[in-house]
């Protein structure tokens, strides 16, 4: 199983707050940051799955996937738009949803998603180092984070809720109506949700690639700077080439 060190996992979670504190503003931000505390020491330690051969079957996994899946996303986002795709959403949007996509598998207000594998024979032979925690209500991860956002009082868009309900894409049974329609008018009005889901999809490939290869460097996303409520970009220093082309599509992607 992949380890993050002490240091690791605390320079994730400073960036993770760091994302929040200058993407959103106002009530909303007082409001997620109040969740982002009551989660605190439970999210910094979350795995993001139960399997060492799914995708950071390890402490600390679930917030460096989310730090993944928002910096790929802007990455997608920008190639879309360079390719002719419209984009109609904000980055604010994107990044709540890429944020938010997982927040189930925290678990519940009082108990924890995952909890560990206590079996040997599980460990050893199936790779499974943690297990589904019995004590929770079933939901499935999606509803369990739309679930929290309301508990906290955290409001969201209309492309927000589309973009996190539908991140899983089909591997989820009940968005097949969402992303198969034969007819116009209820086709998805937004390439928000094929945008996240491909980040998704993409981080959680490279992230097992990563365990196969024995990696152990954590994420390491750009941080934005300021805040965006329009398709205003966000002005980034960058210090490499590969970050100035980057900054230079999501300018494009979000400038009127």
């Amino acid at each position: 199983m992949k380890e993050l060190t002490p240091e690791q996992i605390k320079n994730n979670w400073h960036d993770l707050i760091d994302l929040v504190n200058t993407t959103f503003e106002g009530e909303r931000l007082e409001k997620l940051l109040e969740m982002y505390d009551y989660f605190e020491e439970r999210m910094c330690l979350a795995p993001a799955s139960g399997k060492e051969h799914y995708h950071n079957c390890h402490p600390g996994g679930y917030v460096e996937h989310v730090l993944h899946v928002v910096e790929l996303s802007k990455q997608i986002a920008g190639m879309w738009k360079q390719s002719g795709a419209t984009i109609n959403f904000t980055m604010e949007e994107l990044v709540f949803a890429a944020l938010h996509h997982d927040l189930g598998k925290v678990g519940d207000l009082a108990e924890d998603y995952y909890t560990p594998q206590d079996n040997d024979w599980w460990i050893k032979n199936r790779g499974e180092y943690y297990k589904h925690n019995g004590k929770l209500q079933y939901m499935t991860v999606t509803d369990r984070a739309l679930f929290i956002l309301q508990h906290f009082g955290i409001p969201m868009t209309e492309l927000e809720y589309i973009g996190l309900r539908l991140t899983d894409g089909m591997y989820e049974e009940a968005n097949k109506n969402y992303y198969v329609s034969y007819q116009p008018e209820r086709s998805l009005k937004s390439n928000i949700a094929y945008i996240l889901h491909q980040a998704d999809s993409m981080a959680t490939h490279i992230e097992y690639d990563m365990w196969k290869r024995g990696d152990h460097d954590a994420v390491i996303v750009d941080q934005p700077v300021g805040n965006s409520d329009t398709k205003e970009t966000w002005e980034q220093e960058e210090k490499s080439e590969k970050s100035k082309r980057a900054h230079d599509l999501f300018k494009e992607l979000f400038d009127d």
